[in-house]
């Protein structure tokens, strides 16, 4: 494995991208204002970004309609499109380790999970789109004798794609990869946290051979680009991964400019549930803790709400929080590192403020509940455990964003399913079981989008992600994801 010292020297070697990416072009945002990017290693400030606005959105916008319009990347042959995405996917691999670096400098994140999943989880979701680009077919209708009908998938046009700070680079492509293999243009807008492999992302593009105006990146904030963005008149869609808040205003946005469409990824309070008959303890227990701690439990699919069969619950726990003390936070660039930090002091703040929260309404603590490695300036919480958490405490109903799980027992199978079901959400869930027939009933009758049986986060980029209920609609992945970045257009020719 290698070291910290050679991670910090690429750190130190990196010019960290500041400018946007407009129509080709490397700039600053036209107000000349710039933005501080803190890292929450240790609450320094790493560089500073173009703080974009509306006037820098629509020159981004206006870009890429010059570009759909022209055809120079809507009209180019599928295997030209394929070589440029498959280009761009070779020159992320050969920078891997500068986009790892920069993902754990501007998250917090450990650069294991960067150089390990997140970085490489992006590549190969670019080339799952490059290659399936050719493989979207359309459909011949019903025979008549004096016509002939089918049909066929157009691109919508321009595609604003908001995304979040938790796996930056990862979910850009999700949305990124599959709009620009159906042949739209993009205009991409990271979150403020971070701009840094999206900025990457953009200029990597341009090498690739992408047409100006093809992939546009506006860092900014979401007051200012992502609002402008959202109700630009020539964005046809905005896809979005974030806060329910959020989603919210962008369906508003959406009803106040020009319908544009909306697809929405809006979080979630997934349930983990462990039967009495759960096959293997001590895997379920490891799946369990690393389902809420990783990425120091900011992921929308967290594990967060730990539904545990009363016969079980005490060795179960005791099982949990052995593992769980093992997972330290440290040094985001340490390769040894198990959890780094939170993305802010914001984001730590929040974290800490449900942790006192639990404590009032009654939770009973059994790991954690603190801020760790304080001295380094950094944004840092130890992994926190809460048994006896009733349904209707807050811990079992708002979504953390943190390494804070909320244990509550159960005594009946139908009674873990109703308690999975009482949330606003419905993204992902978990269940551990040797009984089929409960499996596969749990799974039908469980409200979610995702539901993982004996394993948790069991699904790669061929699998469609989303969400029921306030987790918000649309997919990401799969095949799914191509057909959301296009129109059906029938054509009819009679003789």
């Amino acid at each position: 494995m290698t070291s910290l010292a050679h991670f910090e020297a690429i750190a130190g070697s990196i010019k960290l991208p500041g400018e946007a990416v407009i129509d080709g072009r490397l700039a600053g945002s036209a107000s000349g204002k710039t933005f501080d990017n803190v890292t929450p290693r240790n609450g320094r400030i790493l560089n500073r970004v173009a703080q974009c606005d509306a006037a820098d959105v629509d020159a981004a916008v206006r870009s890429a309609r010059r570009t759909f319009e022209n055809g120079s990347w809507r009209k180019l042959h599928y295997r030209e499109k394929k070589k440029i995405l498959l280009k761009l996917a070779d020159l992320m691999e050969r920078d891997i380790e500068t986009l790892a670096v920069l993902e754990s400098l501007d998250v917090g994140k450990p650069i294991s999970n960067a150089l390990g999943g997140d970085v490489p989880n992006a590549i190969r979701s670019l080339r799952y789109y490059a290659e399936a680009l050719d493989k979207i077919y359309g459909e011949v209708g019903p025979e008549a004798p004096d016509r002939f009908s089918f049909v066929v998938h157009d691109p919508l046009g321009v595609v604003g794609a908001i995304v979040p700070w938790n796996f930056p680079l990862h979910m850009a492509m999700w949305k990124v990869a599959p709009a620009l293999a159906m042949g739209n243009s993009v205009v991409l807008k990271p979150a403020e946290q971070s701009p840094l492999t999206a900025l990457k992302l953009g200029e990597l593009a341009l090498e690739a051979g992408l047409p100006p105006g093809a992939l546009n990146v506006v860092p900014g904030f979401g007051t200012e680009a992502g609002k402008a963005l959202a109700l630009h008149n020539d964005v046809d869609m905005i896809a979005f991964t974030g806060s329910g808040a959020v989603g919210r205003l962008l369906m508003q946005y959406s009803g106040q400019s020009n319908l544009k469409r909306v697809s929405l990824e809006l979080g979630g309070k997934s349930p983990h549930i462990i039967f009495a008959d759960c096959p293997d303890l001590d895997r379920a227990a490891t799946e369990a803790a690393w389902g809420v701690f990783y990425n120091s439990g900011q992921v929308c699919t967290a594990g967060s709400r730990l539904l545990v069969q009363e016969s079980i619950a005490d060795d179960f726990l005791d099982r949990l929080i052995r593992i769980a003390r093992k997972i330290v936070a440290g040094d985001p660039l340490e390769p040894s590192t198990a959890t780094g930090a939170m993305v802010n002091e914001e984001q730590m703040k929040t974290a800490l403020r449900y942790i006192e929260t639990a404590k009032r309404e009654g939770g009973s603590l059994a790991l954690g509940g603190s801020r760790t490695l304080a001295d380094t300036g950094g944004f840092y919480v130890e992994p926190t455990v809460f048994d006896q958490v009733k349904p209707e405490n807050t811990l079992a109903r708002e979504e953390v964003f943190g390494p804070v799980l909320a244990v509550t027992r159960f005594k009946e199978p139908d009674d873990a399913i109703r308690i999975a079901n009482d949330t606003n959400y419905g993204l992902a869930a978990g269940l551990w079981t040797k009984d089929i027939s409960l499996a596969h009933r749990a799974a039908r009758e469980i409200r979610a989008g995702l539901v993982w049986i004996n394993g948790w986060d069991a699904c790669d980029i061929t699998m469609p992600f989303g969400g029921f209920k306030q987790s918000g609609f649309g997919r990401d992945r799969s095949l799914h994801a191509l057909h959301k970045y296009a129109d059906l257009k029938s054509v009819s020719i009679t003789f």
